[in-house]
């Protein structure tokens, strides 16, 4: 359930901001708290654990718009993650809204322009195509594209998010829709010291009739990671992304498949990543289907493949998942995966450090998640 507060009515909010606040002014409180038991067969060793977010990242957040007149509305998000099961921030202790933070103005015949950290268009390009929705804890997508694997550990790729950023989002235009965002360089201390250069992205996306398709690319300048275990810092070279997502829905069935794409520049000679062979291009490829069985029970299925170019690595993993409503807004839920390594490749679920290269990994669990 949300909670939605007239802001002429918020007194703390007024005094925060300083200014004269509208009648028609609108702040939204919103989250989901979400908590699983999970197993991890991980080669040969095996563990049981409670962690957060097996459905849905567990988080905290509020929305806000103010109509301006003329069709013209000024909006924000502040959005927070943490881990259900201990308490603490999720991803990085340092920023309170690690998943959104933004303001912006949308009009409703040129569409938005927002400012702050926030989804980029490849977020947006492949989330309706991935039957577990991107989630960090879960998706075999979310895991087979932020593998820490020696042989892309310098490669960058889209993470879904941008700081420094500058959004632009068309109106819906019969079906179609533009997405295209500037970031700026950027640094964080957690999860690891990382440097990021700027970016430039676009995404064109096309929903009707049942039909989802669209494409984008994403072009990231150089930066640096230090990396456990490493010697140095470690060089990311310039890197290029390409995507693709298509979904049909069929009645009580929803069809996905996704591709993506990442191409990093020749790491330069003599560099750290050029030593260690950490700056290869890879692509993650997925089929799936999201199945309505009942109005209170959903069904998911995917196929994932992760393909290291130039070297032996590579990975396929195969995931299906159960969700039963309670209500509107509280669901249990079951999850069950598994993944296979081959040469050199260490993918498993984000979180986990795997045991060693070409190790088997296998999931399990089983949540509650409760939307407010």
């Amino acid at each position: 359930m949300r909670l939605s507060i007239l802001c002429n009515c918020g007194v703390a909010l007024a005094l925060a901001s300083n200014v004269a606040v509208a009648d028609d002014s609108r702040v939204t409180l919103y989250g989901v708290v979400d908590t699983y038991i999970q197993y991890l067969g991980n080669g040969g060793a095996h563990s049981f654990s409670q962690r957060g977010g097996g459905a849905s990242a567990s988080m905290f957040g509020m929305t806000g718009s103010e109509d301006l007149g003329g069709g013209l509305h000024a909006r924000f998000a502040l959005e927070s993650g943490f881990n259900s099961n201990n308490g603490s921030l999720y991803l990085d202790t340092t920023a309170l809204f690690v998943r959104q933070s933004w303001v912006g103005l949308q009009d409703e015949r040129y569409g938005s322009l927002t400012f702050g950290r926030q989804y980029g268009p490849g977020f947006y390009l492949i989330y309706p195509t991935d039957p577990f929705g991107l989630n960090d804890a879960t998706s075999l997508y979310s895991a087979a594209l932020s593998a820490i694997d020696r042989s892309t550990l310098a490669t960058q790729y889209d993470g879904g998010r941008a700081d420094n950023s500058i959004l632009y989002q068309s109106p819906n235009v019969g079906g179609w829709r533009l997405r295209v965002m500037y970031a700026f360089a950027s640094s964080v201390t957690q999860p690891l010291p990382k440097t990021s250069g700027n970016e430039l992205s676009a995404a064109l996306i096309y929903s009707g009739h049942g039909l989802y398709a669209g494409v984008g690319y994403g072009n990231q300048r150089s930066g640096k990671l230090s990396f456990p275990g490493l010697p140095g810092r470690l060089d990311l070279p310039s890197a290029q992304y390409f995507g693709a997502a298509l979904a049909y829905r069929w009645g009580i069935v929803n069809l996905q498949a996704n591709y993506t794409y990442n191409r990093p520049d020749d790491a330069s000679p003599g560099s750290l990543a050029a030593h260690i062979g950490g700056a290869h291009a890879y692509s993650v490829a997925q089929v799936g289907a999201t199945i309505m069985a009942t109005p209170a029970n959903a069904i998911e299925i995917a196929v994932t493949q992760r393909n290291v170019r130039g070297v032996h690595d590579n990975a396929i993993g195969v995931q299906i998942g159960a969700d039963h409503y309670l209500s509107k807004r509280t669901s249990v839920y079951m999850r069950a995966g598994w993944m296979k390594n081959n040469g050199s490749s260490t993918a498993s679920w984000t979180g986990v450090t795997v045991s060693a290269p070409g190790t088997t990994q296998v999931l399990a669990g089983v949540g509650i998640s409760h939307r407010f």
